[in-house]
């Protein structure tokens, strides 16, 4: 499964490297069909790649450009969006150009269809697998899970907290791990929110009578939910002025585990851009079948399953 990673994790690892350290090297790398990845530095009029192999050049036909672009399920942007990053590929065969120079033929589609049979095909629900982040749309993130390969996470999958837009989570070329929630004909669906915590591993870190930050995420007629984690948010009394998005330090009054209610007061606020950070997970296996988000004592019970 390691041999299908995200795009741009194969670029400067030693064997990628080595692999086109030389003339010589890149003919076996073709003889033993290994996947290698290296930059896109064009995308030519006819919507072909140029891809820097150090001694040589590489050309990636427009149709070999991804999966779906010849039989038009997929735009050509998805082969003019990598200019200037790294592209995954195997070499395909050789020709000499005009001036008699050795050009390589690359194929993304075939390396991409290898990681779609040899792994993608065979991932399970609830498995928890790496993945990039390569756009964001308000309903959601698209990430890569291997060669390029893309797997959509809806905006209400991200975390249990509510968010506007995946932005203020993500950033494109994140690296983070998601978990495995459809696989629909060769669509895949994932998720991210059961490997952010539980409510009492997010309460844990916190205690009645601290002042600590937090972001408003609404404000309605008996409150302000506001933040504290991802996984996390407390109710505010209510004070004029407040509005979702808003920063504001905030003073943990209780916290009531049976309730699943942290009860907080607003002891300030303000506006300004907070900095996206790399998640931090509460599980680092392999596979979850059940995640439990509530406490044990709670009367409530909120959970997802895998199957």
């Amino acid at each position: 499964m390691t041999d299908y990673l995200p795009e741009g994790k194969r670029i400067n690892k030693e064997e990628n490297i080595t692999a086109l350290s030389s003339l010589s090297n890149i003919f076996e790398a073709k003889s033993s069909g290994k996947i290698l990845e290296s930059r896109a530095t064009v995308c030519d009029q006819d919507h072909n790649l140029i891809v820097d192999l150090g001694e040589i050049k590489g050309i990636i036909p427009r149709e070999e450009g991804a999966v779906g672009i010849k039989e038009g399920t997929v735009r050509d942007i998805a082969v003019i969006s990598r200019v200037n990053k790294p592209v995954c590929f195997v070499i395909d065969d050789f020709m000499k150009d005009i001036d008699g120079r050795t050009i390589a033929l690359l194929s993304r589609r075939k390396a991409q269809q290898m990681c779609i049979d040899e792994y993608i095909n065979n991932l399970n629900i609830g498995d928890v697998i790496p993945a990039r982040i390569t756009h964001l749309e308000p309903f959601g993130a698209f990430a890569d899970i291997g060669c390029g390969v893309v797997a959509l996470m809806p905006i209400d999958a991200i975390s249990v907290s509510r968010i506007v837009h995946p932005k203020e989570r993500f950033s494109v070329g994140m690296d983070i791990k998601a978990i495995v929630k459809s696989s629909e004909h060769g669509r895949i669906g994932i998720s991210h929110k059961e490997l952010l915590g539980t409510w009492q591993e997010n309460a844990d870190n916190f205690t009645p009578g601290e002042t600590v930050a937090g972001i408003i995420r609404s404000v309605e007629n008996y409150g302000a939910f506001v933040e504290l984690t991802p996984n996390l948010a407390g109710l505010a009394e209510l004070k004029d002025g407040l509005h979702e998005g808003m920063l504001a330090s905030v003073y943990i009054k209780s916290i009531i585990p049976e309730k699943m209610k942290i009860k907080l007061i607003i002891i300030d606020t303000f506006s300004g851009e907070y900095t996206v950070e790399s998640p931090k997970y509460y599980y680092n296996g392999s596979h979850i079948d059940r995640f439990v988000y509530s406490p044990l004592e709670s009367n409530k019970y909120i959970f997802t399953e895998f199957y």
